[in-house]
């Protein structure tokens, strides 16, 4: 939502500057759809304001909801065309996670990842990132009366290329004016950019930092992720050093299990001695993602592939957890509904 122009709407309309509290607590917090809903404003005002604006900054094309409702999956259009996603994750009855989109496409090219193939478009804007969360925060309240637990920069894009406007998106999610949300119910997922690492330890050191690491090779990571081949695996590993310096927040190393690519023992061993190189090994805890199937010639490695990976780790005294699948029935991956 545009607060500015809802300002001016407000002042071209000779109203109170009381009225932008009453109608930021009913947009952000409350998660009314429309302006009409909003009671405590006069009716010749809330039928200008839908009138001369829309609450959300895009249009929604599509949305996949799967069949155990434990995962849903939104296709959104911005006003110039292009297409985003947005994903809601609820493997608990009482959590809900939402990924958010921080760019129209994305330029770091991995391998593995539909939004990767299909280059980069253009950064987000502010509200074109807030109004995800806004967005999911509507749905549940109409079809569950229920709300937003978590949110996590793991949509389209690399959101340390955006930083300007992911921060400031940040600021707003957690502005107790606005939307309210906790520090710590943030994470912000980067494929490994060690410059950002540090501006998040930095500028907001209670929120969650995710590292998509998927190879401790650097031959292998070089293969995959370009990024590596300007932030590699010592870069990483100092750039975390320094991060813990500063923070104490855990750390998740996330582990895309690739079929006889990065699952054998070896692969096991060399993630443990990345960690342990580290330090802090109990700040650090390893997710392990069986592939989401996107088109390249990849497949994921099984599920008793991915158990005993596990135990390689833990035989290392790595903390890891093989991550449930929820995302395979509505085309969850990065880029795989907009990119069709």
């Amino acid at each position: 939502m545009d607060i500015n122009k809802i300002e001016k709407i407000l002042l071209d309309n000779g109203e109170q500057k009381f009225r932008i509290k009453q109608i930021s607590k009913a947009v952000y917090q409350d998660g009314i759809s429309s302006f009409s809903e909003i009671t405590t404003l006069s009716k010749d005002l809330r039928q200008s304001l839908d009138r001369e604006m829309k609450i959300l900054s895009f249009d929604i094309v599509n949305i996949l909801t799967a069949k155990d409702n434990q995962s849903a999956k939104a296709l959104l259009r911005t006003n110039d065309g292009n297409l985003i996603e947005t994903v809601l994750i609820s493997p608990k009855p009482d959590t809900r996670s939402v990924c958010i989109s921080c760019q129209v496409g994305c330029q770091m090219g991995c391998r593995f990842c539909a939004t990767g193939s299909m280059g980069f478009k253009r950064n987000l804007t502010v509200e074109e990132i807030t109004d995800q969360v806004l967005f999911w925060r509507q749905f549940l309240k109409k079809n569950e009366n229920c709300d937003v637990n978590n949110i996590v920069y793991m949509g389209m894009g690399e959101p340390f290329n955006n930083w300007e406007k992911v921060s400031e998106s940040i600021r707003i999610l957690t502005d107790k004016n606005l939307f309210g949300f906790g520090s710590r119910s943030i994470a912000v997922s980067t494929s490994g950019i060690a410059e950002g690492i540090m501006k998040l330890a930095e500028e907001f050191p209670q929120v969650n930092l995710a590292l998509s690491l998927h190879f401790a090779d650097d031959a292998k990571r070089n293969e995959f992720m370009p990024v590596n081949k300007k932030d590699n695996l010592e870069n990483l590993r100092n750039a975390l050093k320094k991060y813990f310096a500063i923070t104490t927040r855990k750390v998740f190393l996330e582990y895309i299990m690739l079929d006889g690519i990065n699952d054998t023992a070896l692969d096991a061993k060399m993630l443990s001695d990345f960690v342990y190189s580290i330090g802090n090994t109990h700040l650090l805890h390893v997710n392990l993602i069986r592939y989401n199937t996107t088109g390249e010639d990849l497949k994921p490695s099984s599920k008793t592939r991915a158990q005993i990976f596990k135990q390689e780790l833990e035989k290392h005294r790595v903390n890891a957890t093989v991550r449930k699948s929820l995302g395979e029935e509505i085309q969850g991956a990065c880029g795989q509904l907009a990119g069709q």
